[in-house]
């Protein structure tokens, strides 16, 4: 059941018109972090806060539109957690292709409008255990942007359009664009994601973030609303490293319904060490060739690498480019798993209202046309229901894999002797366009490597482009998540940039 929202208290209207001051904090170094206890009591402090700013800047003022449905009571059961877990009542803002048993989990479409299935994700059933509390679903681009190509990240018909809110009429990234756009809004401690190929760490680079896709394997996928088996996981989206490896403590853990997650190799706390982290001595891949042709993020990026050398990085300069059949064998795959793993999820439902298949999909959309396909289309569903060639399936598995691992991140790294590669993870956002979709633009990023190769990929804040936000993506070898989140503490700290503040208005050029 949905839970109604509230009137709009005039406290409210306060708290909007003090959001840039408050998250304008956010700039420059990450400070000291306090005791976990302290933390908690901040957090537990700023509950109420939350349920506050959502109704002031995500229905009314800048209408970031990120949130769909949340729980008044949040800060209740926040109190009643405080002692509890690691994460002691911190509250957590959910992407809506994770099924939670309050609401219906909708992955933006109009066919799951009513998918209230009364059932947690395992990872979302871990989060309480361990002292989470679910403050509510956020908006998405639909079906995980799977649908067309020609879709505009941040839309859907459930939810409609998320803005940035750096510039609000500028995009989220997708498709958690929703996570993005309301931990950088203020919302909630934090947000989960889903990544297939950059839905983690594109969003939250784009809005200021830290984003862990975490290596496939390490969080159950039990019960969200899927595209590939090899590529889909679940991760946090917070303001810093340390309270990214804290929720990724919370959700991450064996399922026997997802055999892939018995297969990794996790570590029980992944916020040990991360205060004390360094980079002395430490040798760092960058990969030049990812960081595109914009002279502004190339400026920040060699700044970023000021940085880590004054960090006592060691940088060897890596030039990659991805082979031609990495690209051919890509999207075939995605298309195989996507019926076979749609089928499953949407069949195995325990409703008996809405579609059971992808074919069901697709038939819905085109049925829904005026309000489905408006902007743009469903293409890639269609080829989805044609790409069913188990053996051709099989063959572009091994290439993926081959090409991705053994012969991508796995050699990169061993033949430059280097722990991490480094990149920028994307351009500035870009201004929106429902009539023409995406303009990703810059040839920047390299994050497709992590990916494909199911490998560990974190986005940190390096800086901002004419008051827009840019990241920096640290990634590493399979079962390195650790590491991962080390490597980015350490960058944190070492960083000099000031980071840009959410305006919650158009973008204007600097000066203006």
């Amino acid at each position: 059941m949905k839970t109604a929202h509230l009137a709009r208290p005039a406290l409210a209207l306060l708290l909007a018109t003090s959001a840039t001051a408050a998250l304008a904090q956010t700039a420059g170094p990450a400070p000291a972090h306090n005791t976990q206890d302290r933390a908690a009591m901040n957090e537990l402090l700023a509950a109420d806060e939350y349920i506050l700013r959502i109704q002031a800047l995500d229905d009314n003022g800048p209408r970031i539109n990120a949130v769909i449905d949340y729980d008044p009571a949040a800060s209740v059961k926040a109190r009643q957690l405080l002692g509890t877990g690691p994460l002691r009542g911190r509250t957590v803002l959910v992407k809506d292709n994770v099924e939670t048993a309050e609401w219906p989990t909708t992955a933006g479409s109009l066919a799951l409008k009513d998918n209230a299935t009364g059932r947690d994700a395992t990872l979302i059933a871990l989060l309480r255990k361990n002292g989470g509390v679910v403050l509510g679903k956020t908006n998405l681009s639909e079906w995980a942007n799977i649908r067309s190509d020609g879709s505009t990240s941040g839309w859907s018909a459930v939810g409609g359009l998320t803005r940035n809110p750096y510039a609000i009429d500028r995009n989220t990234c997708g498709s958690s664009s929703g996570s993005g756009a309301a931990i950088a809004a203020g919302f909630a401690w934090g947000a989960i994601g889903t990544e297939t190929n950059g839905s983690i760490t594109c969003p939250a680079a784009i809005n200021g973030l830290v984003g862990f896709k975490p290596s496939v394997g390490i969080v159950s996928r039990t019960h969200v609303v899927p595209i590939s088996s090899t590529q889909d996981t679940a991760g946090p989206m917070t303001r810093t490293v340390l309270d990214a490896a804290l929720l990724l403590t919370a959700i991450a853990g064996e399922d026997k319904a997802d055999p892939v997650t018995l297969e990794a190799k996790r570590v029980k706390d992944y916020t040990a060490g991360l205060e004390a982290a360094s980079l002395q001595g430490v040798r760092i891949g960058v990969l030049r060739s990812a960081v595109g042709s914009r002279g502004d993020v190339k400026a920040l990026f060699e700044a970023a690498l000021a940085d880590l050398t004054r960090a006592g990085a060691v940088l060897v300069d890596i030039e990659y480019a991805p082979p031609g059949d990495l690209w051919g064998a890509s999207l075939p795959v995605l298309l195989y798993e996507l019926r076979v793993e749609m089928d499953k999820y949407l069949s195995g439902r325990p409703l008996a209202e809405g579609p059971r298949s992808l074919a069901d999909v697709v038939a819905f959309n085109r049925a829904n046309a005026a309000a489905e396909m408006r902007w743009f289309g469903q293409e890639l569903f269609e080829q989805a229901l044609e790409t069913t060639d188990a053996e051709a399936y099989a063959k572009n598995l091994a290439t993926l894999r081959r090409l991705t691992r053994a012969e991508g991140i796995d050699k990169l790294l061993s033949d430059n002797t280097v722990a991490f590669l480094v990149a920028p993870t994307t351009g500035p956002a870009w201004t929106t366009d429902l009539v023409n979709g995406d303009n990703f633009g810059g040839g920047i990023g390299a994050g497709y490597l992590a990916a494909i190769a199911g490998y560990p990929h974190l986005t940190v804040p390096m800086g901002g482009v004419e008051g827009l936000p840019v990241g920096i993506s640290i990634m590493g070898g399979q079962w390195q998540d650790h590491a991962v989140l080390k490597a980015g503490a350490a960058y944190e700290k070492a960083r000099t940039a000031k980071l840009p503040a959410p305006t919650f208005r158009p973008w204007r050029p600097a000066g203006e």
